[in-house]
């Protein structure tokens, strides 16, 4: 029976928009070879969402007693989180609004069927 392994990283102090750059490119792949791309990949989300891949990898072991070998990045999202509004002051007393943005990531791993 195929059991779906969820993990989650809240409040990554990073864009959504950002960090969908380096899950688009894992999505659809096995575990091994996700985490193999996220190591190589020169973004700064790529750490922690590889983080959170080994952590999801690691429940799928402990949890359910699941190969790695066996896994497949079934889906895996970004969503906003709130964001801070930071105030900075410009010329002529004018104010400048920086907004801090963060995400909220997902990812659920599968186990591949065997033919």
């Amino acid at each position: 029976m195929a059991h779906d392994i969820h993990a989650q990283l809240r409040f990554l102090s990073m864009s959504a928009q950002k960090v969908r750059l380096v899950v688009d490119a894992v999505r659809g792949n096995d575990v091994v070879q996700a985490m193999e791309t996220l190591r190589f990949m020169p973004q700064g989300a790529a750490r922690p969402v590889l983080k959170l891949l080994a952590s999801a990898v690691s429940n799928a072991e402990e949890n359910f007693g699941v190969s790695r070998d066996d896994l497949y990045v079934a889906k895996i999202f970004a969503d906003e989180a709130p964001t801070r509004k930071w105030r900075r002051f410009g010329a002529r007393g004018r104010f400048k609004p920086i907004l801090r943005r963060s995400s909220h990531v997902t990812v659920i791993l599968r186990e591949r069927e065997a033919a």
